[in-house]
């Protein structure tokens, strides 16, 4: 029975447009009612037309709000997250083995709450439940200026790796549902350049913190207490003004909320569904490019576990003081951010995942190699070089974001998937923070070693998973040619189907429509 104001739009399309009595169209007919919140605003086919130049003003809107509190976001997150980094060298009363053990109880609270915040976020507001865990792990990270034992720390480490685990799911959700395929790699690497940016930043302030004499409270409590309050700051923002979906966008009118779903119907990608839905999770995990992903985020993992805590310890090991390892560690945040934003311009241009990971990750092989080849050769200069040359890998991971976006339809599988990709970035960090072990000290060569490996084998996957795609969309297009010549369809007939299967909860297998990007 039809109970709902938006239920009798749905059914009344579907009457309008004849719906043809095949078993695709049969399982489709039933399940547009089970669609996407899109639905409250908009048809199963299209009824409105925008322009171009509509379009384009309404994008520079979407992008004068969402990109910079997604950016305020990552910034927060990573420099929360890699502050243990910067307090090693600033008197942290953790040092040797327990230190390797806090760094991986981020990883681990990280890695326990994974699945069941992303289905909780599916079930709520996504924006609304990111901005209150920002703002918890801002308090926890304050808390962390009253610990001194290594218990204290461990715990408090866990819990803010449990509340950091909404972060990227949450983030690469809302792009996917504002922005079109071609737009999405470069707004993800809008944020997640500032991986490279906290960088610079933390950098420079654990630089003039380091100054202070330490009266009052140790220079490492200072940091905790100025970032925690930050992220309190920002989760508020996020609170205010991020919108959940493009229904909830209440800083658009009713009028460029419907024509910002119009804008992605031709993806096929969907927005919100509050249903979780088993088959979809069957589906991701059956799927073999949802391994392959899962071990590319892995493999480039590892080295992020490792070169986030370790890259300081690094640097002063080459024979500078701590004082100058805080200036000379921020060159290779500003490395990581112009790889990170050619790689998302490049990625959007040519419509590609995986080339721009081969881009992200050769560089750092070359770097491993030069600092395991010229290890005791007193080359502080190349050495030095060759660490800033590490830093690229990091954009392997936004492309991988933008990867999960692109390729990913229904929305329960979308969040399996990207619930999947974040407990393997958890569980390689949590190896990344084994890999450089005190006995190691101070060159760590097994470990700068593994990261070479590693990311050699990696190139292989990225080429594998790109050549798999590109087998998949030939394969729909051979599927979309042999129904339009057997149901007698034209052009028209094949964009009105579409249309009308976008924003209908299907995965990217059932909808036959969907393209994926290689």
């Amino acid at each position: 029975m039809i109970t709902t104001l938006e239920d009798q739009k749905v059914h009344e399309v579907e009457k309008q447009h004849d719906i043809r009595e095949t078993s695709l169209d049969e399982k489709f007919s039933i399940d547009i009612q089970d669609g996407d919140e899109a639905l409250r605003l908009i048809g199963a086919e299209r009824t409105a037309q925008f322009s171009e130049e509509y379009n384009a003003k309404l994008r520079r809107k979407l992008d004068m709000l969402i990109p910079p509190l997604c950016a305020a976001v990552y910034f927060t997150q990573f420099l929360d997250k890699t502050s243990l980094n910067y307090a090693s060298i600033m008197g942290l009363p953790i040092v040797g083995q327990h230190y390797n053990l806090v760094s991986l109880a981020f990883y681990l609270g990280f890695l326990v709450w994974e699945f069941p915040t992303v289905y909780i976020s599916q079930k709520t507001r996504v924006a609304k439940y990111l901005g209150f865990n920002i703002i918890t792990w801002g308090a926890i990270l304050m808390l962390h200026s009253v610990g001194t034992s290594f218990g204290a720390f461990f715990a408090l480490r866990f819990l803010l790796g449990m509340c950091e685990s909404c972060v990227a799911p949450s983030l690469i959700l809302i792009i996917s549902m504002f922005y079109k395929k071609n737009e999405q790699s470069r707004r993800i690497s809008w944020f997640y350049v500032m991986n490279g940016m906290t960088q610079i930043f933390g950098g420079f302030v654990a630089y003039g913190v380091s100054f202070y004499d330490g009266k009052l409270l140790a220079p490492y409590k200072i940091i905790y207490i100025l970032l925690g309050g930050l992220a309190i700051l920002v989760g508020i923002c996020v609170l205010i003004w991020l919108p959940d979906s493009p229904v909830h966008a209440k800083f658009l009118t009713k009028e460029e909320r419907i024509a910002a779903l119009e804008r992605v119907r031709d993806d096929a990608g969907g927005t919100e569904n509050k249903r979780l839905k088993k088959y979809q999770v069957i589906e991701a995990v059956c799927d073999i490019r949802t391994w392959l992903i899962v071990l590319t985020t892995l493999l480039t993992s590892i080295p992020n576990g490792a070169l986030s805590n370790f890259s300081n310890i690094i640097i002063r090991n080459l024979g500078y003081t701590s004082k100058q390892t805080l200036i000379l560690s921020t060159p290779g945040g500003a490395v990581a951010a112009l790889m990170t934003l050619f790689c998302g311009w490049y990625s959007d241009k040519k419509g590609e995942r995986m080339v721009p990971i081969v881009f992200a990750i050769v560089p750092t092989i070359v770097g491993s190699a030069m600092l395991i080849g010229l290890n005791n050769s007193g080359k502080k200069g190349v050495l030095l070089f060759a660490v800033y040359l590490i830093g690229t890998f990091g954009s392997a991971l936004s492309s991988v974001y933008a990867y999960n976006a692109s390729n990913t339809s229904g929305h329960t599988k979308k969040s399996t998937i990207n619930a999947m990709t974040l407990v393997a970035f958890s569980i390689g960090n949590i190896i990344g923070t084994e890999i450089f072990l005190p006995k190691d000290a101070p060159a760590y060569l097994p470990g700068k070693t593994a990261i070479m490996v590693l990311l050699t084998v990696q190139l292989a996957i990225s080429l594998l998973l790109r050549r798999i795609n590109i087998r998949l969309n030939i394969k729909k297009v051979a599927k979309i040619e042999e129904e339009k010549t057997r149901r007698g369809w034209t052009d028209a007939d094949i964009q009105r189907e579409r249309e009308r299967h976008a924003f209908a909860d299907l995965t990217d297998k059932e909808n036959i429509y969907f393209v994926y990007t290689a």
